[in-house]
């Protein structure tokens, strides 16, 4: 058990320093320290993320999901219950925008304070339903990976000729091969996680194949897509006429969604059918077909917790074989980010500049104390004869 200090007003509650961790560097930028009020947006809480909020100490932890959904049995807030830390979930998401790192604020009664001004509230989770709905999700997730199985085993039977020799995949006139290919699918913050890839994609200019309105913000921002996959009716007209080779998802029979549009802007467009109708997919497997070395994917991530989440979604089995079959060629942009991350202490090139003094320092005490004279003179000798020799090679 950590030893909690939390400071006690006059009013009822728990008072400290609030902590805005919803933003998408937040956590990484925001110290959390003994008993701060810290303020998340993470459904299905895990231990790490727990762990982390124990050993700084917090006080509270407020959160606009819920920390255990059902959906995957974690252990994550019985620690923090355990622990002593009040939690309050299912809090309205726009306590984020009034919430000021560093602020004292009052917990207390699920709302969260500054002086007497609500800023919102929610329900206060105690261990009794928390220990419930990890007893409830470990009972279900069971059933849905079972469910997964059989959804995924039957996609791989089904679309078969299409993972296996490509059957189907069109024929795009961009040449891919040995080249790297970055697919970029929408994004709330996709400024920002492009500069953070603008030295990647300096050095390697990727061929960049957008998913739908990714293509307008990428244009927007300077960068032309070579490709273009989805709906028409979820992309602007700039983007379809902007002379990239546009893909539309199709039925087995051939009919796209969106295809009229594309008629009427009078722009060509290709069909690629599959039982999936997931764009991202769809534009990792023609990547790979294509010969790419390298698929790098800007868009959300897939990991385990996301699988154990979305085990009854249909894109989920599309999703995973997707990946598996890109195979090691799959990168996601945030590990080519963090390749490229450049520090921003701007303490580098002093340390560098004071290794660089310290090594002439060196040399001139060595060729000032290598002879019998005294020290000038032994530094003039040591110059001529350095002279000397250089301009022995010369003559050589």
């Amino acid at each position: 058990m950590v030893r909690m200090m939390f400071s006690r007003s006059e009013k009822p509650g728990i008072t400290g320093a609030t902590r805005n961790l919803t933003g998408p560097k937040a956590w990484s930028k925001t110290k959390i320290s003994e008993g701060d009020i810290v303020v998340i947006s993470a459904p299905d809480i895990n231990r790490a993320t727990a762990q982390r909020f124990i050993d700084a100490g917090v006080a509270g932890v407020v959160n606009t999901a819920q920390f255990t959904t059902g959906q995957v049995p974690n252990f994550g807030p019985q620690m923090l219950l355990d622990a002593g830390i009040e939690l309050v979930e299912n809090v309205d998401p726009e306590i984020t925008e009034k919430v000021k790192n560093g602020k004292k604020g009052r917990l207390e009664g699920g709302h969260l304070y500054y002086g007497d001004r609500s800023l919102g509230s929610g329900a206060i989770l105690d261990l009794d339903a928390s220990m419930q709905r990890f007893d409830d999700a470990r009972s279900a997730l069971g059933d849905h990976l079972d469910a997964l199985a059989g959804n995924t085993a039957e996609l791989a039977r089904s679309e078969s000729p299409l993972l296996i020799d490509g059957l189907g995949i069109p024929d795009v006139d961009v040449d891919m091969v040995d080249r790297k290919v970055m697919v970029v699918s929408p994004l709330p913050d996709l400024k920002d996680q492009l500069r953070d890839l603008r030295f990647f994609l300096r050095e390697y200019d990727p061929i960049i194949v957008a998913i739908e309105s990714a293509a307008d913000e990428l244009l927007e921002l300077g960068y032309r897509p070579a490709v273009i996959v989805g709906n028409p009716e979820n992309i602007g007209s700039e983007s379809l006429r902007s002379g990239a080779t546009v893909v539309l998802p199709a039925e087995a029979d051939g009919y796209a969604q969106g295809l009229e549009r594309i008629q009427d802007l009078g722009v060509g467009a290709m069909t690629f059918p599959a039982a999936t109708k997931n764009p991202t997919d769809l534009a990792l497997l023609l990547a790979d077909y294509h010969g790419a070395s390298m698929v790098v994917h800007l868009g959300e991530k897939w990991d385990l917790d996301r699988v154990f989440s979305e085990t009854e979604s249909e894109d989920t089995p599309s999703a995973l074989l997707s990946r598996l079959r890109v195979g090691p060629k799959f990168v996601h942009a945030s590990s080519i980010a963090e390749l490229y991350r450049v520090s921003k202490s701007g303490s580098g090139w002093l340390w560098a500049l004071i290794g660089v003094l310290a090594a002439i320092l060196v040399i001139i005490l060595i060729a000032g104390f290598s002879g019998d004279a005294g020290f000038v003179d032994n530094l003039i000798d040591s110059w001529n004869n350095l002279a000397l020799s250089v301009q022995g090679l010369f003559k050589n």
